[in-house]
């Protein structure tokens, strides 16, 4: 029976309440796992017997540990297009009409090795559990190349069956060479929910159905996705309300918001979530929040692609579920889930500051003035965390607890980026500090990363393997 002691934590931020404010942090305090499972949490005194015999003990007094981060959006075969010179300074839809042609002439092996790659560079920031959106299968590619990459370096998993249906020549923003028949898309999604979904507690694989935007999928194909997946009882995700010409195109070619739009196809309910919703408008939220509908919340890429800052409170305010999503490494550039929640953190409060001022018995009250900050360290972790959970519908995963799966980062506290700061708060300290990399992270019991080093696959050759495949992707486009 596979056991592991966590021993002696500086800092344990277990997040095991829903409401951040009532923050669960204990000092000098071990974790005992058993059988990919947390067996105990708490101070040295109470461990189990067996937890003396554990066939390997780490020495945390210098660590914080956290739930392992949560990635709830990402396109990993992005990786190979990270900083293309001729998309860097452009928006959503011209990045977008920038890349098609590149992405075009992705392989099996391409999607195999940037995923390994996507989700090395996860699993060193402190993430165990990511989503993937991949919606392009060219030359022979099959999202079985995600799931198989993503066993191989031992991530647990959520694998979305992407598609595109509706080309340039349909009015849809893609190339028409980029998009499938409907009929193959809907057979390959059932085929793929059928062999590799897992819906059982501790699952390390999920299947979700996952057309990709209402610019390049059609309505039928919305309603049929969702038939499908609630008929084999998965969940749903696609991109809404991203950005100005987002919320223009749905205006123009569906006479309703993106929110509307949703509802019509059956896209809102508790087994839904949606990447970005920067534009979310009241109407929206409240509908989201009446349904349970989750957020994907993807920062440092509404940022990148001058989408604009998403209403994160408001959607939290009204109880909307929210997660962050790193999105694609070629509108974000990084896969660091620590820096995403940083970042979530800090536009929240920016956002906040161009609020217009508000004049209340005569005196005006700038956005920094109306009470307490707009979101909070303790907010932020718990949306890289508890919230990633609950928008993949997972239970299983996002905090710490007895029975919960182990799933867990730890981060060196006596490091150069936190100096000065971890003596404070160490929780504070990863969220305002340089965001760190993770010196350990353990996957459903299993050490992944060891001493900052990944141990699962052999990351020298990977990058060596991933940076030719780059080169020979871009250069085969021009």
């Amino acid at each position: 029976m596979p056991s592991l002691l966590i021993h002696r934590a500086r800092c344990v931020a277990t997040l095991d309440h829903a409401d951040p404010t009532q923050a669960s942090e204990l000092c000098d305090a071990s974790i005992f796992i058993r059988d990919q499972r947390i067996a105990y949490i708490g101070p040295e005194a109470g461990l189990p017997e067996d937890a003396h015999r554990a066939e390997e003990t780490i020495d945390a007094r210098r660590h914080l540990v956290t739930p392992g981060l949560v990635n709830t959006h990402h396109h990993m075969y992005q990786s190979l297009t990270r900083a293309i010179p001729a998309v860097q300074n452009a928006e959503l839809f011209g990045w977008l009409r920038g890349l098609y042609p590149i992405w075009a002439g992705l392989t099996p092996e391409m999607v195999f090795v940037s995923t390994q790659t996507a989700m090395a560079e996860l699993l060193l920031s402190g993430c165990t559990t990511s989503s993937d959106h991949l919606y392009l299968y060219p030359n022979g590619v099959r999202l079985d190349d995600s799931i198989e990459a993503a066993r191989e370096i031992g991530m647990r998993f959520v694998a979305t069956r992407g598609s595109m249906s509706v080309g340039q020549s349909q009015g849809g923003l893609p190339p028409d060479r980029v998009v499938e028949r409907e009929d193959f898309i809907l057979k390959d999604t059932q085929r793929l929910i059928e062999q590799h979904h897992d819906a059982a507690f501790g699952s390390m694989l999920n299947v979700a159905v996952a057309p990709c935007s209402p610019f390049s999928v059609s309505r039928d194909l919305m309603r049929e996705s969702a038939l499908l997946a609630r008929t084999k009882g998965v969940r749903m995700h696609t991109h809404l309300a991203e950005n100005d010409h987002d919320l223009a195109y749905s205006r123009e070619k569906f006479n309703c918001t993106p929110t509307q739009y949703a509802q019509e196809l059956g896209w809102l309910g508790p087994d839904v979530w949606h990447a970005h919703c920067v534009k979310l408008d009241d109407e929206g939220i409240s509908l989201f929040a009446a349904t349970r509908t989750g957020v994907a919340h993807c920062p440092c890429s509404n940022m990148r692609l001058a989408s604009g800052i998403a209403p994160i409170r408001r959607m939290l305010d009204a109880g909307v579920p929210v997660g962050l999503g790193v999105d694609g490494s070629a509108s974000n550039d990084a896969a660091h889930m620590v820096n995403e929640a940083r970042q979530a953190l800090l536009l929240a409060r920016v956002g906040r500051a161009m609020q217009p001022p508000e004049v209340r018995d005569g005196r005006t009250f700038f956005g920094c003035d109306l009470g307490p900050a707009e979101m909070t360290v303790r907010d932020a972790l718990s949306l890289a965390t508890r919230g990633g959970a609950q928008v993949l519908g997972r239970s299983d995963i996002g905090h710490l607890a007895v029975g919960m799966c182990a799933d867990l980062a730890l981060f060196d506290l006596d490091t150069l980026e936190f100096a000065g700061g971890a003596v404070h708060d160490p929780v504070g300290a990863l969220l305002l500090c340089a965001s760190p990399q993770a010196a350990y992270t353990i996957v459903n019991g299993r050490i992944v990363v060891r001493d900052g080093q990944l141990s699962t696959v052999d990351l020298g050759p990977l990058m060596e393997r991933h940076n030719a495949l780059a080169l020979q992707l871009a250069q085969q486009a021009l």
